[in-house]
């Protein structure tokens, strides 16, 4: 599986266009752009909302990465392959793949929102994907429903934000 990086608000965009252009010739497996369930407060009301995980990222698994480096010249923005110099790219490894696939749904691509308590200075989970994660968030903002979890990709530390709905603390 590796990364591209593309302009921001056009993940889905280069996910449709690759599919296109490259899925009918069967140089890409799987396109996608992982997305994390979130709690948004529009006119009074919450409700759930699906946003980007890693915004201006797509993935993809194929086995031909130097023809698809070459067909995102085509293009109608910039688009380049994650972690790769001199036509050398690195796919993701397997333990980020696994982290990936563990905390979001296989056929959605989604982090479902978390629910849990915070008991002292513990977050406890109580159900959705972070539960047994807990270990790995950093920060908890109650007041926008989120949580930031450290997570390890292509050799860098970067927080992610994932939806948690904090329902008492004690």
């Amino acid at each position: 599986m590796y990364v591209l990086q593309v302009p921001g608000g056009h993940e889905k965009a280069t996910r449709g266009l690759l599919m296109n252009m490259l899925g009918e010739k069967g140089l890409i497996g799987e396109c996608f752009v992982p997305l994390f369930e979130a709690m948004r407060r529009r006119n009074g009301e919450w409700g759930r909302e699906k946003r980007l995980l890693f915004p201006g990222y797509v993935f993809v698994t194929t086995n031909k990465i130097v023809e698809v480096a070459q067909s995102l010249r085509s293009l109608p923005f910039f688009a380049k392959v994650i972690g790769g110099r001199d036509e050398k790219y690195l796919p993701l490894s397997d333990e980020e793949v696994a982290w990936l696939q563990a905390l979001t749904d296989v056929d959605s691509h989604t982090v479902e929102l978390s629910t849990g308590v915070i008991e002292g200075d513990q977050v406890k989970i109580w159900k959705g994907p972070l539960k047994g994660q807990e270990a790995l968030i950093k920060k908890i903002d109650r007041h926008k429903r989120l949580a930031f979890v450290e997570m390890h990709i292509l050799g860098r530390t970067k927080l992610v934000k994932v939806g948690l709905e904090i329902v008492s603390k004690a």
